[in-house]
């Protein structure tokens, strides 16, 4: 499709001025063609398009920056995940980029975030990769034929992946993913993983939107048949993807949404699920997309007759599918529902501590939500030997641009407004640790979570756990009791205590960057500390 003026004079704009082709809204079918036709990617049995990103398997977080200016110089929360870098290296970058991009060819794609469109941002996006354009498709919303192009962009992201960045003040290293929020534009370079490109406009949605009284959320949101809705909080791993993916519920979204006066909103138009070890049992919403042409699949390795091995690791655990959200069978067609009734924090427990599931008060809820704790497990990181604590403000700290406080803040305030139940759930172990214990049954986490959203466990008896303050249930329809309370699902009662007592520890000194900014409530509604427990 030949490019409107209007979208040539942007890439002039940016200094794009001489490139070979621009290939402007290709359709998947197009894309898959040039794609493969590059070099770019593999076809897979059954029609997914197979692309590898390897050395960078993930994101780079210690390659991420915001642009220190003026217009959002007092808005950002400054510190490890917003790393400033000068103005004038964002523009010795984009010239550097302007230099490269002299002859290549370059895929320019339209689309939105955000399904109200009362908050909807246009954004743009530009690559060097084929797939990568094809990955905008899937993952931000489509505009109609005939509003595509007409106006000018709020966010840009210019991907040039090959583009490796000369050494320049405040970078870390060739790879970059700068955000300069005034001019609306995100450079990207040294990175082959598409997963930069949507993340970049999160974390633009996370400044913009607060401002415009949205809370952001990283989460997934469903909806069930009453109408009532439920938002997912939770890290990478955790399972915000495939609890939302309910056969009985109505799909808003797999990651981010907004939550304005309105009600819920999703800023994307796809979903990017996690493939490593998929199966059509545990999953199969979301493996019956590996079989559809469009879908695109990140760093799988392919059998020789082009089926895709998805338990094996060879390139990452984080092995990823890109796809439409219309090919989950029960996804919404607005992207919006109501204000939630439910909200569920998801932690992936390796220590095998957390109960199940539990019900928080508001106050616990804004203490979890700023705690945001999962744990990773041996394996999945170089240098990982034995679980480990990870603690990520608002369940998506490396997105957040302005102070963790600011999203707590609001999410209070939601809670308050619209009463919702929140509801803390462990996906992780049970019965001992990582290596000791094994994993929750996901049918058993279904179960939980359903009850929670049916409105079982609101007046549920419960127990109080005697370190973290939890109130467990004591009956879960459909569960056994014995594995409700963690102490009772170890051999060794007393090594619970132990261990207990130590990821308690770890809570009380990761809140302390929060303590003096927090009322005296949402302080005292963390884990009792080892020495008083």
């Amino acid at each position: 499709m030949n490019a409107p003026d209007a979208v040539l004079r942007h890439l002039a704009s940016l200094g794009l001025n001489e490139p070979q082709t621009v290939y402007y809204n290709l359709p998947p079918a197009a894309l898959y063609e040039e794609a493969v036709r590059r070099g770019e990617a593999q076809l897979a049995a059954y029609g997914p398009l197979v692309a590898r990103t390897d050395p960078h398997t993930g994101r780079s977080p210690n390659d991420r920056f915001v642009v220190d200016e003026p217009s959002s110089r007092d808005l950002v929360g400054w510190g490890k995940v917003n790393k400033p870098v000068p103005e004038a290296t964002f523009d010795a970058l984009l010239d550097g980029m302007e230099r490269y991009a002299v002859g290549r060819d370059l895929f320019v794609r339209d689309c939105y975030a955000g399904a109200d469109p009362r908050y909807r941002a246009r954004v743009r996006v530009i690559t060097e990769k084929a797939w990568h354009n094809l990955f905008a498709y899937n993952m931000f919303l489509r505009p109609a034929d005939d509003e595509a192009g007409t106006e000018a962009p709020d966010f840009t992201v210019l991907d040039l992946c090959g583009f490796a960045a000369p050494e320049l003040e405040g970078l870390n290293s060739s790879t970059f993913i700068c955000l300069h929020l005034g001019r609306g534009l995100v450079a990207i370079g040294g990175t082959h993983y598409a997963g930069e490109i949507k993340k970049s406009i999160f974390s633009a949605l996370n400044y913009r939107l607060p401002q415009q009284g949205v809370f952001p959320m990283h989460c997934s949101a469903n909806v069930g048949p009453d109408g009532a809705s439920a938002v997912f909080f939770g890290l990478s791993g955790t399972g915000k993807t495939t609890l939302s993916a309910d056969a009985a519920r109505t799909l808003i979204g797999d990651d981010e949404h907004g939550w304005s006066d309105e009600g819920i909103f999703n800023f994307e138009g796809g979903c990017y699920a996690k493939a490593i070890n998929l199966s059509p049992d545990g999953e199969p919403e979301i493996y019956a997309t590996t079989r559809q042409f469009g879908t695109v699949a990140e760093n799988v390795i392919l059998r020789p007759d082009r089926t895709i091995d998805f338990a094996d690791a060879t390139l990452t655990e984080n092995t990823r599918l890109s796809y439409p959200i219309w090919m989950i069978p029960n996804a919404s067609e607005t992207g919006q529902a109501g204000h939630p009734k439910t909200i569920v924090f998801l932690t992936a427990d390796a220590y095998g501590i957390l109960p199940p599931i539990a019900k928080l008060t508001p106050e616990q809820a804004m203490y979890h939500f700023l705690s945001g704790y999962t744990a990773k497990v041996a394996g999945t990181e170089r240098g990982v030997t034995e679980p480990k604590a990870t603690f990520s403000a608002c369940f998506g700290e490396p997105f957040m641009v302005l102070p963790p406080g600011r999203y707590a803040e609001m999410l209070g305030e939601k809670i308050r407004r619209h009463g919702a139940q929140v509801f803390l759930v462990n996906t992780g172990w049970t019965g001992g640790p990582h290596g000791t214990g094994q994993r929750m049954k996901l049918s058993y986490t279904r179960r939980m979570v359903n009850a929670a959203l049916a409105g079982e466990l609101d007046t549920a008896e419960t127990t109080t756990d005697p370190i973290f303050g939890l109130a467990i249930p004591t009956h879960v329809e459909g569960i056994p009791d014995e594995i409700l309370t963690p102490r009772n699902t170890w051999a060794d009662a007393e090594a619970y205590d132990a261990k207990a007592r130590e990821l308690a520890r770890m809570f009380a000194e990761n809140f302390e960057r929060y303590a003096d900014s927090v009322s005296n409530e949402i302080r005292e509604a963390g884990p009792v500390e080892a020495e008083a427990a």
